[in-house]
């Protein structure tokens, strides 16, 4: 049971850095990327959901 979470948390922080090196990476604003970088932090499962539906789609921003 314990290598089924962490294999879970280890798909959810690789998405999470994924979904920040794409913030870091997009055309959006500085306080945009400060905020949707914090709201990843924060709240990984939520934040990287929320990045991913409603996040920067500049460029650099391309979806997996």
């Amino acid at each position: 049971m314990g290598i089924e979470f962490g294999l879970v948390g280890l798909i959810i922080l690789v998405l999470d850095i994924y979904a920040i090196v794409k913030t870091l990476q997009s055309s959006a604003g500085t306080g945009a990327k400060v905020i949707w970088i914090l709201v990843i932090l924060v709240f990984p499962v939520v934040g990287l959901l929320l990045w991913f539906l409603l996040g920067p789609k500049g460029a650099g921003a391309a979806r997996i």
